[in-house]
């Protein structure tokens, strides 16, 4: 080769280098995530995603990039913010609760992991736990399922309960319209009375605390909710003010102060869609991977609230709780 083409190529070379960074950049897959609520909602369910990926070799800004969307409470706001990320085409999506029907709306093609607190099957994400048949699959921590558990908990704490008020939220009427079926079927036959009471705005709480302060309900239910979890200092607030005993769905909330939760372990739902979410980027489809089934339950409960309230925390309870925060 003569001296001036070999410099030729190696100019030709080194002017294309700048191009093939871009090149490289784009060929890094692209995750879409999909939140009803805020960041500092999930922070410890999303860093469990995280975990998840990274289990299966997928570091975010080393080797995935995840583009968010957060529709910050506003359930409306789900249907364009999914719309937006399947324009985006981006390798799968993740998601969870009422954002999940909005994903799977929006595409029949990418593929999408999800965490649900139903029965995904029954609420019609996949054709069935085993084979899902389509482009979704992802965990159930089955929280309808332990309403009864949790009033039968509930009365154990409070023994004379007899009045216990039911917090919905009316805007996400799948997941309402659930808890009121297992409350309504687990109270007929524990001998309860059941006042449900709706609130979707930070306002319809701060009146729905009112209607309690004037009713005097015996304790109260909090449902499982992404928006009651959004606001969970200022419902614990509300509560202890009141001085009502009340269940949780998780130990988000006597983690800051609620008295008492009992529900599966989300963040191990959440570092388990993770996993897929990496087994599909690899190349596997979420027809073949089964919805995973929370076997993790976790009884939590805040003694120093408790004492607070006049309440003495049974010796059986306390044996088979979980954690107790003093």
């Amino acid at each position: 080769m003569k001296r001036r083409d070999l410099i030729t190529l190696l100019g030709g070379a080194v002017a294309a280098w700048p191009l093939a960074a871009p090149a490289q950049q784009s060929a890094m897959p692209v995750v879409g995530f999909l939140s009803p609520v805020t960041l500092d909602t999930i922070a410890d369910s999303l860093r469990a995603f995280r975990q998840g990926l990274k289990e299966t070799g997928y570091v975010e800004g080393e080797n995935l990039a995840i583009e968010y969307r957060w529709a910050e409470n506003r359930l409306d706001r789900l249907p364009a913010l999914a719309d937006d990320l399947v324009r985006r085409q981006p390798a799968l999506i993740a998601t969870h609760s009422s954002a999940a029907f909005a994903v799977k709306a929006a595409t029949a093609a990418i593929p999408v992991v999800f965490v649900v607190a139903e029965d995904p099957a029954r609420l019609g994400l996949v054709a069935s736990l085993a084979r899902p048949g389509g482009n979704l699959t992802g965990a159930n921590f089955v929280s309808a399922e332990l309403v009864a558990k949790r009033l039968e908990l509930l009365r154990q704490l409070v023994p004379g309960a007899t009045r216990v008020a039911v917090l919905v939220n009316p805007a996400n009427p799948i997941r309402a319209e659930s808890t009121l079926k297992e409350v309504h079927e687990a109270a007929g036959a524990m001998g309860l009375q059941i006042r449900v009471v709706n609130a979707s705005t930070p306002s319809e709480l701060n009146a729905a605390f009112a209607t309690f302060g004037r009713e005097r309900p015996d304790a109260l239910f909090i449902s499982n909710d992404p928006f009651f979890l959004s606001r969970r200092v200022q419902v614990i607030l509300q509560a202890t003010r009141q001085g009502i005993a009340a269940t949780y769905p998780g130990r988000q909330y006597p983690e800051i102060g609620g008295l008492m939760s009992y529900g599966a372990s989300t963040p191990e739902a959440w570092r388990q869609i993770g996993v897929y979410a990496g087994r599909i980027l690899k190349g596997a489809k979420p027809a073949d991977l089964p919805v995973v089934q929370a076997s993790k339950f976790e009884l939590v409960i805040n003694a120093e609230t408790a004492r607070m309230l006049g309440l003495t925390v049974p010796p059986t309870l306390l044996a088979t709780a979980d954690e107790v925060i003093e």
